[in-house]
């Protein structure tokens, strides 16, 4: 029996896909949790239609991801913390604390995508990774200051 895939599914392929599987298994399993749905006109043009919706997405946020980046890309951004004598700081600047401070810049961005080689202990200027998106990914200084 061939089905119409409309989402992916392991070892079988991925949504839009055209399948035959035997009859049983189309009709206890995937229709059953809309994995499927039988080959017609109307389902084709769906799927296609559907596909072209993400396709059109993924090129808005490719785009959205290279204008950030650009944008980012080299600037400095300054944050102010308690810091001792020595330069060592009380606490560690956290990606949250990033993300806090590329918010009020006017950057929209999550805290899992910003990388630091290492812990930010003490003051001074330390490189920061900012993954956009899985094709753009953009460097830039954090200088740490003393709170005075």
């Amino acid at each position: 029996m061939k089905v119409l895939l409309t989402e992916g599914v392991k070892g079988l392929g991925q949504a839009g896909d055209v399948v035959d599987v035997k009859p049983g298994y189309a009709r206890n399993y995937l229709f059953r949790r809309g994995l499927a749905c039988e080959v017609t006109k109307a389902n084709m043009n769906e799927i296609a239609m559907r596909r072209k919706q993400k396709q059109e997405e993924a090129e808005r946020q490719l785009k959205i991801a290279r204008e950030t980046a650009e944008a980012l890309e080299g600037t400095q951004l300054v944050y102010a913390a308690n810091a001792g004598t020595a330069g060592r700081l009380y606490g560690t600047v956290t990606t949250q604390n990033i993300a806090d401070l590329l918010k009020e810049k006017g950057f929209e961005v999550d805290k899992r995508n910003i990388q630091v080689d290492e812990a930010i202990k003490t003051v001074g200027t330390h490189q920061v990774m900012l993954k956009l998106h899985p094709e753009v990914s953009c460097r830039f200084a954090l200088d740490v200051k003393a709170n005075v």
